[in-house]
């Protein structure tokens, strides 16, 4: 086997003027062979969540990896590492020195799928729509900073801001910021089911079982225009139960490519190289996992509780334990890779320590040991999250001062519960929606934020984020941001538990799975393509 290992440089700057990289769907392969890609996400229309798919709706990894190959935004984010580059514009710039004043330029001739030319107006519709709708899962908070937007002619755009935003230009590279037809789309509703129309490089068709998604086949849009080349001309995506069933698959050959969510015993099983039919590449990545909490359920209100739970807490010992060397423990909401990244709660509680634990509840007043539930999600981010659980409880239950029990869940069930503030304390993962110490924190801890968190810290959403999205060079904003990170250990709101890498595993025969995902974890099915066997 001969296995890839790809290294991509951390973290990008600000955007400064940008004109359109060359690029187009011109090529492709000629045999018109699907190129076959297995996932473990699951893809579902529920009564909670009847829309998935829809722009203005969809914030999960899976769902955004949809979109990103059939919605075309203004901006995207490049093939490797750095700052995006136009896709639908042909360029983009702030045109003040505030950054609070962002025009776009369209490309010329652009087209929906359908047929529909894209103008400035669908634009403005789309991004609006998405604001006006202000869905349930929060992605709308992504848009926030948009005051008016301001159309002239059929392809120049104007975004006036309320506040300065440097990280903006990332914004747009995101799915919500989406153009989409409003033949299609309504204006002050979602769409509901699994049809998407749009102007990316592949038109999208859902195979669909009792309201689940099976396979999503993704063919050459012979209209798009945009910066990527798209090197084949028809990919599958299929869902897989488990990581065990999509490695039988690629066994078998009827998959091609294995994506998230791959065990850890799967990955160091290809990672000795016995395997002749399968690489595996290995890449940095921008994912993170940890611990929520609703901080105004009883169990947890008093922050000496959730102090505590950061001061017995042993990141190495887990991490060791269930991922080995595919993770690495974290000390921020920030991976330690971004600029901005800060070792906040190492400098505030060091060592794991049952006895300093004990202290800080005594302190408070709280008796100890204290009753909690953890509820963790059974098939959203890998069949190692229950060990992962298992162990978490272990290791407070050791200590004396928790008695804690774990409840596992179906992710269509466990986010809408989370975002109700059913559950008091529960595991998550977050991969960026752009590689931006803005987007490990403001997502978490601004006003209207993805988890519904009712921690609210004036301090950092009034003066903090703002300060820190003026400062074009990323370098600048370190100071506020390293506060934010330092403010979170103090209130343990979240509880930041490890980041890990990325994988893809693929037969032999495949080209282009260097840059199948960037770092952060954004499927880019169109740099595969299929060609000899080795």
């Amino acid at each position: 086997m001969n296995r890839k290992t790809l290294v991509l440089p951390a973290v990008a700057g600000l955007l400064t003027p940008v004109l359109a990289a060359c690029g187009g769907s011109d090529s492709g392969s000629a045999s018109g062979d699907a190129i076959v890609v297995g996932t473990t996400d699951q893809f579902t229309a529920t009564k909670e969540a009847p829309a998935p798919l829809d722009p203005a709706y969809a914030y999960d990894v899976g769902t955004w990896n949809i979109l990103r190959q059939s919605v075309q935004t203004l901006m995207a984010q490049p093939k490797g590492e750095g700052q995006p580059v136009p896709d639908a514009a042909e360029s983009c710039s702030f045109t003040d020195s505030g950054s609070e004043r962002y025009a776009c330029k369209l490309r010329e001739g652009l087209k929906f799928a359908g047929g529909d030319p894209v103008t400035a107006e669908d634009v403005k519709y789309s991004i609006e729509r998405a604001l006006r709708i202000n869905s349930s899962s929060g992605v709308a908070a992504l848009l926030n900073t948009i005051d008016t937007i301001e159309t002239q002619g059929d392809r120049d755009v104007v975004f006036h801001l309320k506040t300065a935003d440097a990280t903006f230009p990332y914004k747009l590279s995101t799915p919500v910021a989406g153009i989409v037809n409003p033949k299609d789309y309504p204006k002050d509703k979602l769409r509901e089911g699994f049809e998407i129309d749009g102007s990316g490089p592949y038109t999208f068709k859902a195979d669909v079982d009792d309201d689940a998604l099976t396979t999503a086949t993704f063919t050459k849009n012979p209209s798009y225009k945009g910066n990527v080349t798209v090197n084949n001309d028809k990919v599958e995506l299929r869902s897989f139960a488990d990581a065990d069933a999509m490695g039988d698959a690629i066994d078998k050959g009827d998959i091609d490519v294995m994506t998230r969510t791959m065990s850890p015993a799967q990955i160091q099983k290809l990672d000795t190289g016995d395997d002749e039919k399968v690489d595996l590449v290995d890449m940095p990545g921008l994912e993170i996992r940890y611990l929520a909490f609703n901080t105004d359920a009883t169990s947890v209100k008093d922050k000496a509780v959730r102090q505590a739970m950061a001061q017995i807490i042993n990141r190495g010992e887990l991490v060791s334990k269930v991922y080995g060397t595919q993770a690495e423990p974290l000390y921020s909401l920030v991976p330690a890779t971004v600029t901005g990244h800060s070792n906040s709660f190492f400098n505030k509680y060091g060592n794991p320590s049952a006895d300093k634990a004990k202290s800080l509840l005594a302190k408070a007043g709280v008796t100890a040991p204290v009753k909690l539930t953890l509820h963790y999600t059974t098939d959203h981010y890998g069949s190692a999250t229950k060990q992962e659980f298992e162990i978490l409880q272990k290791q407070l239950n050791d200590s004396g001062l928790f008695d804690v029990t774990i409840q596992g869940h179906p992710w269509s069930t466990f986010r809408p519960a989370e975002q109700k503030g059913e559950y008091d304390v529960y595991g998550m993962g977050w991969f960026p929606d752009f590689p931006d110490a803005d987007n490990f924190l403001a997502p978490f801890l601004d006003k209207d934020n993805f988890l519904g968190s009712p921690y609210d810290n004036t301090t950092i959403q009034r003066s903090l984020i703002p300060q820190s999205r003026r400062e074009a060079d990323r370098l600048g904003a370190a100071k506020s941001l390293t506060d934010i990170q330092d403010r979170v250990a103090e209130d343990v709101p979240v509880l930041p538990l490890w980041q890990g890498k990325q994988y893809v595993a693929a037969r032999d025969d495949i080209t282009g799975t260097a840059y199948a995902l960037n770092s952060s974890s954004t499927l880019q099915l169109w740099e595969l393509g299929r060609g000899v066997s080795g």
